[in-house]
């Protein structure tokens, strides 16, 4: 099997190809090279190579910098994902396709409220989450014209390698650098109280390629962990792992009303049978290993 993997460079990216090999499928990856916004580039691509599937993962994934560059986030996000699919209809008809949308298109949620499942509605509050809930529908219109499309919305995930924007790897450099005496013993957060459903990458990887499987139906899948933790908790995991005990300081800039947000995994473990198998403290301190080395080298 050839797989086109469209930010093959990002955090999933740099994980998914890998995995891909060791499963014996030979990979085509692309990133930031070729612009999937630009029909041209990627017709030529896609005309050339014939994949037999495609993990779409390339997008601007930052909830901030959507808001500080929508335009840039609709251009990639959705009209990305538009080029994609047109392309794969023309030159790779019999392509299984995984457009990877996410959690946020359900939107924020109250704290005691139940799962999204994958009929929730759609109620993005960012621009990343309207771009993404844009490209899913697509994605599922393309479908309904004949292509073989499954649609992966994944709830937070976390672990080595992952930008420090994000909220736990975010924690997890600031640990490392005040154990390594580079910054100040004190820790900058927003709100603890909200509720996020986080997973480990490579459980997510591990149900993007159950989802490429031609058995499995086509359609739309959450990756979640049926739970949900609050963001205090996974700063008491990380702490736990830390060598330091600084002073946790909100930051105004970084808080936000509390919410929740929390996927239902079900359609995905009775299609396939994943589940998710790593705990998050494992996942947690794997990710505050990978900060003191990128600390200690730098």
């Amino acid at each position: 099997m050839k797989v086109l993997v469209t930010g093959a460079g990002g955090f999933v990216g740099g994980r998914l190809l890998p995995r891909l090999e060791r499963e014996g499928a030979r990979v085509v990856g692309i990133d930031r090279e070729l612009d999937v916004s630009r029909p041209a580039g990627i017709d030529a691509l896609l005309d050339a190579e014939r994949p037999n599937a495609i993990v779409h993962l390339a997008a601007l994934s930052s909830v901030p910098r959507s808001r500080a560059e929508p335009d840039l986030t609709y251009r990639v996000n959705f009209l990305g994902t538009r080029v994609v699919l047109d392309a794969t209809r023309r030159f790779a008809p019999g392509a299984r396709v995984l457009v990877v949308s996410t959690g946020e298109v359900y939107g924020p949620l109250e704290p005691d409220a139940p799962p999204s499942t994958e009929a929730s509605p759609l109620r993005p509050a960012s621009p990343y989450a309207a771009a993404k809930a844009s490209a899913d529908l697509l994605a599922r219109s393309f479908a309904a014209g004949g292509l073989d499309v499954v649609r992966a919305r994944p709830f937070n995930h976390t672990g080595p390698g992952q930008r420090d924007e994000f909220v736990a790897s975010s924690f997890a450099r600031q640990i490392a650098e005040i154990e390594a005496g580079v910054r100040a013993p004190r820790l900058a957060v927003g709100n603890l109280d909200s509720v996020r459903d986080f997973l480990d990458v490579d459980d997510v990887i591990e149900a993007y390629w159950r989802l490429l499987d031609p058995a499995t139906p086509a359609g739309v899948y959450n990756v979640a962990t049926a739970g949900a933790v609050t963001i205090r908790e996974v700063l008491d995991a990380l702490l736990a792992h830390a060598r330091v005990a600084p002073a946790v300081e909100v930051d105004p800039r970084l808080y936000r009303p509390t919410d929740a947000m929390r996927g239902d995994a079900h359609r995905i473990r009775q299609a396939t049978g994943w589940e998710p198998r790593t705990p998050l403290r494992d996942t947690l301190g794997r990710l505050l290993d990978h900060w003191r080395q990128n600390v200690a080298t730098a």
